[in-house]
């Protein structure tokens, strides 16, 4: 009987648990600022920040008697930095799909608000140029794919509008400088080294 009773009270559970939970789908756009961090002494100063945009589907998953919810992106993402040397000024751009998932924990603030943190990895696949003439002397070169982990901070209202701003911190190099062709063939190692793109970041999630 006491083998029933607790089978019961786990079925109970488990019936309970997905008529409580909430899947949503969405869409979001926010804005980046951009800052680069390097691994040499490659240019005067570190690239100044660049505010760039970002778009695309999302989904939400939240059990609301615990406050444990989980989302994922799709989004398109643009970014830029401007890279100073002793020769000239260059915008270093860079297009990728981001895919972030974030784990969060929310406190509601009655039926028409609540708040949550949220952290999560974040990866990235690049889609545009992979390589950009910053002068004569160096090129930028993006890897393919990177992972980043966001860390941040939300807002619901009224169930379908979310604000978020969070820091998006890279976990391994964004990209590398390397001698251009020409100065390769000159025998020239100019401007090698890596660097790191952080961003923060501010959105809008509309949920349907």
């Amino acid at each position: 009987m006491k083998k029933f009773f607790t089978t019961l009270a786990v079925a109970l559970m488990l019936m309970t648990v997905p008529a409580q939970a909430q899947l949503k789908f969405g869409l979001t756009g926010g804005l980046n600022m951009t800052q680069m961090s390097y691994s040499e002494d490659l240019v005067e100063d570190n690239a100044s920040n660049k505010t760039g945009f970002f778009v695309g589907p999302t989904v939400t998953f939240t059990l609301p008697v615990i406050g444990l919810g989980f989302d994922a992106s799709a989004l398109y993402d643009q970014r830029s930095a401007e890279s100073k040397n002793s020769a000239e000024t260059t915008t270093i751009k860079s297009k990728s799909i981001q895919v972030p998932i974030n784990v969060r924990y929310g406190i509601g603030l009655g039926s028409m608000a609540s708040v949550f943190a949220f952290a999560g990895p974040q990866f990235g696949f690049n889609i545009g140029d992979k390589t950009q003439a910053l002068d004569e002397y160096t090129e930028w070169t993006l890897k393919s794919s990177n992972m980043s982990v966001n860390m941040g901070l939300s807002a619901m209202v009224l169930g379908h509008l979310q604000a978020k701003i969070n820091y998006n911190i890279a976990l391994g190099k964004t990209g590398e400088f390397e001698a251009s062709s020409a100065a390769k063939a000159a025998g020239s190692a100019v401007g090698l080294g890596d660097a790191k793109a952080n961003s923060w970041q501010v959105s809008l999630t509309y949920l349907f």
